[in-house]
């Protein structure tokens, strides 16, 4: 049975029974937590790995997915990871033709095709965000490049790739140039298996696409959640976003789309929070990481299909692994704490950069990630923000945040002083943060004013 046949045999269904918009919404609510007692049946031994049920071809997803964007850019020690993640039951990667510049497809495509093609599920994305690959040629020409790095005949998972950056940009990338026609007609030859979208930014895009899921049949959609974005996603500095984590979660739930998760470690900026808060997680918790919170909070939410991590280092890796293995959900209590430090967190001025490095590089050398990396740091352990000129401690603080920020940042020419302010990162961040603003908060600390 190919996609559309799946879709128009759902659709008949509830017809048939008689079943209204309302009590069918209610059904595919219900669906992912048959799907998660499922998951609990499957993992009932210690050391297996949790598996989530895909909704239109029953396929079995690990719970833990690999996100391929910041390898080692060495064959060899990638292997190495791939081999431990798929002998502990992962099976979902996640790539995209951007990503490395290009060299995470070719190390993906290498690794994996040592490996039955029916023992993995492969994502990649249309990654044609810049403007001279809008046309149909140059986006079609990205899709088969994507087939080819990978070695692969057909792909899994695919995506638009995110969209989030107005209507202009949504009709120039996928629907005016007939590149999303395309996509569909890929699905229905069955070249791609299950065709989505990943968000960042403008709620307005999101909406589109998923109001119009009669006319699309989405099959998963990716999003950034995790216990701060859930709630506090449209208040943290510096984002042009009006969308929590809860909304798009949600919004999906009551579409029938299940959710592939980005970004659940924000970053890996919960492995860097503030030491008061971190201590409250260990009380509770003396042995676990707080990414294994983090996960353990995203997991507990049953339409989300996959939760993606990169995973870069062994360590990383294994501790991941083990949290999935099986999933242990939150408590009623362990959701409630986090809650609470979600709301502490969200009173703290940092910049919601998640080093993805999409900005890079900058044209007068600014390191934008390092630098919003260290403002970061400085306020998690509490050197900013910086007290009035007239405290006693103003000097001493403002000097212990300069010598960080120069050990740090040792090139003077990654400095933010070096940004021109030519807006060029602004349309390239998918955490649409206003760079050049908050680089200037960076510099007018330098220079000793307030932060």
């Amino acid at each position: 049975m190919d996609k559309r046949q799946q879709h128009i045999s759902r659709r008949e269904f509830l017809k048939r029974f008689g079943i209204g918009t309302g009590a069918a919404m209610a059904m595919m609510a219900l669906e992912p937590l048959g799907a998660l007692a499922q998951d609990k049946k499957e993992t009932t031994g210690k050391g297996r790995m949790t598996y989530r049920v895909q909704h239109g071809s029953g396929e079995q997803i690990s719970l833990l997915g690999f996100g391929m964007m910041r390898l080692p850019n060495d064959q060899d020690e990638v292997d190495r990871l791939v081999d431990y993640a798929m002998e502990h039951g992962v099976n979902y990667y996640d790539t995209a033709p951007m990503y490395m510049g290009g060299q995470s497809e070719v190390l993906t495509g290498n690794t994996l095709s040592r490996f039955p093609r029916d023992k993995y599920f492969v994502a990649t994305k249309m990654s044609n965000q810049n403007r001279r690959l809008w046309s149909f040629d140059e986006s079609k020409r990205l899709y088969e490049q994507s087939l080819e790095r990978l070695k692969v005949d057909y792909i899994d998972y695919y995506l638009l790739h995110g969209i989030g950056g107005g209507m202009e940009s949504l009709k120039g990338r996928f629907l005016d140039n007939g590149i999303l026609d395309f996509l569909l007609r890929e699905r229905e030859a069955g070249r791609i298996k299950h065709l989505g979208f990943s968000y960042h930014g403008d709620v307005r895009d999101f909406d589109w696409l998923l109001d119009r899921q009669e006319e699309y049949h989405w099959d998963f959609c990716q999003i950034q959640m995790n216990f701060l974005d859930w709630r506090h996603a449209s208040l943290r500095g510096g984002r042009r976003t009006d969308a929590d984590a809860e909304y798009l979660y949600n919004k999906c739930l009551k579409t029938g789309v299940q959710c592939v998760v980005m970004e659940p470690l924000r970053g890996g900026a919960f492995g860097r929070m503030a030491q008061e808060l971190s201590d409250q997680l260990h009380a509770v918790h003396p042995d676990h990481s707080t990414a294994r919170w983090a996960f353990r909070w995203v997991g507990s939410y049953p339409n989300i299909l996959t939760t993606l991590s990169g995973m870069n280092r062994m360590e990383h890796l294994v501790d991941n692994v083990e949290t999935f293995s099986p999933l242990d959900p939150c408590t009623e209590a362990e959701n409630a704490l986090l809650a609470k430090i979600a709301d502490q967190m969200s009173g703290f001025p940092t910049i919601p950069c998640t080093t993805c490095e999409y900005c890079m590089p900058c044209p007068f050398g600014v390191n934008i990630p390092g630098n919003f990396a260290y403002y970061n740091e400085a306020v998690n352990s509490h050197v900013l923000p910086l007290p009035e000129k007239t405290a006693a401690d103003y000097a001493e603080r403002r000097q212990l945040f300069v010598s960080g920020y120069e050990k740090a940042l040792p090139d003077q020419k990654a400095w933010a002083y070096q940004c021109q302010d030519c807006e060029v990162c602004l349309s390239k961040c998918p955490q649409q943060i206003r760079i050049p603003n908050q680089l200037s908060r960076i510099v007018e600390t330098m220079r000793g004013g307030k932060s």
